[in-house]
């Protein structure tokens, strides 16, 4: 077991833990997110479709945010992005609990998008630099792990603490997020790369307008993007569906923590379960057993059955997402990181604006039967289109480590002959 656990945990750099640590403080406290639905429908009696909107505004502001966060990260520094976007959603996030008005919220929802969702191209982008990357699928399943072992205990606690005051969700949302600024101030160094290499050695041209006309990339985060519409229905219809149901706030809470208790116990045997297995067949197979554990949900009535979905979406999701961001850090290039994980951020903006607009509209005109059925059908195709893009990624994979050999090796030239 301790030689296990080493393998698990053993030989991450010192500045990996400090962004562990700042991820699981911040996801003990998030909240808003998970239950805004259900507070804009309870609390604020807002309609489906009204609260699909404000959730959609959050989606919006968070594609402008990861698109500038991403630019900033390259530009600026992982450090200071992270910090400018910290502070502000911890402050958004408060704001945002003492908002009444539907339009208020709607403008503090956009606005809490764009700086909360900003942080992450930089959160990323600093993980792929001081992370080598033969460790980068570990530390991705470690983070990952900590992401869910702070959302299983923020679900619950949140379920409870809704039926007294949602304020106080605001509250602690606002004040993890602040605490994670403070961990990034004081303990993580910048680690972008330097601007200025050594003479004699052609410092790697391109911007944003790179990674844009790279249809490797961008196939692969429009596959991404179907993954994502599905998987995040979680927060956004899959609540109505159970309050339709007849099932409380409380409910929704326990049946969801089963997502991150399931993660939280299993995530860390996942690297092992995938070591050296072709990435894109393991993205296929985890897009089809989420579309399988959400196709389900149109048969559910009872909380069991509630839970037993989430657990096998859940095994799809365990795969899915450290081989993403492992595939997402292969194809980047070093100086154009921020770039590329604004860019991949931005599937998840854009499907956390569209999820609940789109889920919304197909479950108040459809039903349940027409978008839980959907949800399966985009998750097949998608887990088609990772099988048959595989072999283009592998090539570009091979293509990025060998520009980064080669450029190494007349860093090391130019060096030595100066």
């Amino acid at each position: 077991m301790s030689g296990w656990l080493r393998q698990a945990v053993g030989g991450l750099p010192r500045q990996f833990w400090f962004l562990w640590t700042g991820t699981l403080i911040n996801r003990l406290g998030s909240f808003v997110v998970l239950f805004l639905s259900i507070y804009l429908t309870s609390d604020r009696h807002f309609t489906q479709s009204q609260a699909g909107l404000v959730l959609g505004c959050y989606g919006v502001g968070g594609a402008i945010g990861t698109m500038t966060g991403g630019v900033l990260a390259d530009r600026w520094g992982r450090r200071p992005t992270m910090l400018t976007a910290q502070f502000g959603a911890s402050a958004l996030m408060l704001t945002l609990g003492f908002a009444h008005s539907y339009w208020q919220i709607a403008a503090v929802t956009f606005l809490l998008g764009m700086f909360a969702e900003g942080v992450r191209p930089a959160f990323s982008a600093m993980m792929v630099d001081v992370v080598p990357e033969h460790d980068r699928v570990r530390a991705y399943s470690l983070n990952y792990w900590a992401i869910n072992l702070g959302f299983a205990l923020a679900a619950v606690a949140a379920g409870f603490a809704a039926q007294f005051d949602y304020l106080l969700l605001f509250v602690v949302d606002a004040g993890t997020t602040c605490l994670t600024a403070i961990i990034t101030a004081i303990f993580l160094a910048e680690t972008r790369p330097a601007r200025t290499r050594t003479p004699g050695v052609a410092v790697p041209a391109g911007g944003m307008g790179t990674a844009l006309r790279d249809r490797v990339f961008l196939v692969y985060l429009l596959l991404s993007l179907a993954s994502v519409l599905v998987i995040l229905q979680h927060t956004s219809t899959l609540p109505l569906t159970m309050l339709a149901d007849g099932l409380s706030a409380a409910t929704y809470g326990a049946v969801i923590a089963v997502n991150g208790v399931l993660i939280v116990l299993g995530q860390l045997f996942v690297p092992k379960l995938i070591e050296g297995r072709d990435s894109a067949r393991v993205l296929a197979l985890a897009a089809l057993i989420i579309g399988v554990g959400f196709g389900l949900v149109a048969v559910a009535d009872t909380a069991w059955v509630f839970a037993l979905t989430v657990i096998v979406w859940t095994l799809g999701e365990m795969l899915q997402s450290p081989s993403n961001a492992a595939t997402v850090a292969a194809l980047s290039p070093p100086h154009l990181r921020g770039r590329y994980q604004g860019l991949n951020s931005l599937t998840w903006s854009i499907g956390t604006a569209l999820a609940p607009i789109l889920g919304g509209l197909l479950l108040q005109n459809g039903g349940d039967a027409v978008l839980w059925v959907g949800c399966f059908g985009l998750c097949a195709i998608a887990a088609v289109g990772q099988l048959l893009s595989g072999p283009a990624r592998a090539r570009r994979t091979a293509q990025r480590r060998t520009e980064e050999i080669a450029l190494a090796e007349r860093e090391l030239t130019a060096t030595a002959t100066a």
